[in-house]
């Protein structure tokens, strides 16, 4: 029922009102008033009852379920990452001599990197050589104190045979007992300094040794952050000198997969991704490992994902932000639905429709002659469903659902079949 024909009915009555009050001018004029103020609310109400009624104003939209593709994705972002990269640093303090290599030198394990400043760990070695040479000339005099305090004992001995005891006295023999003793302890405390000035010895030579930094692996330099004439202060970390990168055609990407996703990656998945550098390309990677741990961040929940990537063009560089694209899922030749058919829900008329002043005076028309909309069939609210146009208007037919890339639904079972026109939203008409 339009504004205007409620207005009109509303109208009619009061002119019928009017009428009324004003009867007692005369019969006459009276009953012609009423005649044409009954007339003209009958005309009203027939307009509201058949021109105006709660007829079907709109029209389904529909889409045909068909056979396809379907390929399940989770998005991620992430940094490009060496698969194996090493801080090379110095366990020596010093002022570096030498710096012998740039950024993205390749270096072979073994080769020279830069070198510290020697003077104080070369004089450090001789010291220490020095000290040896004195520890070893010590052992020699103990050697010979020890001989001699044997040799003297041994004739003590064979004079006391042959006198038959008389002499030496019993005190010599023991004061000569202990000499050689004490000799020979002085032995080894000397070779014991012997070896401790062997072992400062190499430790000086060990030193000096790690004054020259060389390459661990077989690689590139990604970083390079000392200069020449830069003091290195190795205390309670190691100063880090340069990074390098053992086989760039070999990368990680490294990103955070959301906690709505992880369920769905593993190990093994397919992936590609892309870069700023390199727009329009699209770089293929495999999933190599899920991290356990999670990560918050602004109460957002990650977890960490590797993806190995072949990069044997070099057109990947460490750092680089990338866009992956994760296959979780993928189906070939199955049914699909769009997802907005899984939503949506036809319009029904299982309340009474609001009705004006008039039209509830008068009559209402027979069953028959208004046209009601379309009822939506009965289903089950538990159960996946889609409509369907059918004799008797939108139908419900229940369906087993799959995965869903957030377009449209993979359709596992049930009585749709292919070809069939499922609902996916309701237009009303245009007034």
């Amino acid at each position: 029922m339009t504004q205007n024909q409620d207005n009109n009915a509303s109208d009619a009555l009061r002119g019928l009102l009017n009428a009324t009050a004003q009867s007692r001018t005369g019969n006459a004029r009276r009953r012609w008033l009423l005649l044409g103020v009954t007339l003209a609310a009958l005309l009203a109400g027939s307009a509201l009852l058949f021109g105006g009624g709660q007829g079907a104003t709109g029209e389904f939209i529909t889409e045909e379920a068909v056979p396809g593709n379907l390929l399940v994705t989770a998005s991620a972002s992430g940094t490009l990452q060496p698969t194996k990269s090493i801080d090379v640093g110095s366990e020596q303090s010093g002022t570096l001599a030498t710096v012998r290599v740039q950024e993205n030198d390749v270096v072979k394990k073994g080769l020279l990197l830069a070198e510290l400043d020697t003077a104080k760990l070369k004089d450090s070695v001789d010291k220490s050589r020095a000290g040896l040479a004195a520890a070893e000339a010590a052992v020699k005099q103990k050697q010979a104190t020890v001989a001699e305090a044997r040799a003297a004992l041994t004739r003590m001995k064979q004079v006391a045979e042959l006198s038959g005891g008389k002499v030496p006295a019993k005190t010599e023999l023991e004061t000569a007992e202990a000499t050689l003793q004490r000799a020979v302890a002085d032995e080894a405390s000397a070779r014991a300094d012997v070896a401790q000035a062997r072992a400062t010895l190499k430790t000086d030579e060990t030193n000096l040794g790690k004054a020259t930094i060389r390459s661990p692996v077989n690689g590139v330099v990604l970083t390079r952050k000392v200069e020449p004439g830069q003091t290195v202060a190795a205390q309670m970390t190691t100063p880090v000198l340069f990074v390098l990168a053992e086989d760039l055609s070999k990368m990680e990407l490294q990103v955070k997969v959301d906690e709505a996703d992880v369920a769905n990656v593993r190990n093994g998945q397919k992936a590609s991704f892309t870069v700023s550098a390199w727009p329009g390309r699209k770089f293929p990677a495999t999933i190599q490992r899920v991290g356990l741990g999670s990560t918050t961040t602004d109460n957002v929940v990650t977890y960490k994902t590797i993806l190995q990537v072949n990069n044997d063009d070099l057109a990947l560089r460490p750092g680089m932000t990338a866009t992956a694209s994760i296959v979780t899922a993928e189906r070939t030749d199955v049914l699909l639905v769009p997802n907005a058919a899984l939503r949506f829900t036809p319009p029904t008329t299982s309340g009474k429709p609001q009705r004006s002043l008039v039209s509830r005076l008068l009559p209402g028309p027979p069953p028959d002659m208004a046209k009601k909309r379309p009822v939506a069939a009965a289903a089950k609210s538990d159960e996946a469903r889609v409509w369907v146009l059918g004799e008797q208007g939108a139908q419900a037919v229940a369906v087993k659902t799959g995965v869903s890339n957030g377009r449209q639904t993979e359709i596992l079972g049930g009585d749709l079949k292919a070809g069939m026109a499922v609902i996916t939203d309701y237009q009303e008409a245009k007034k």
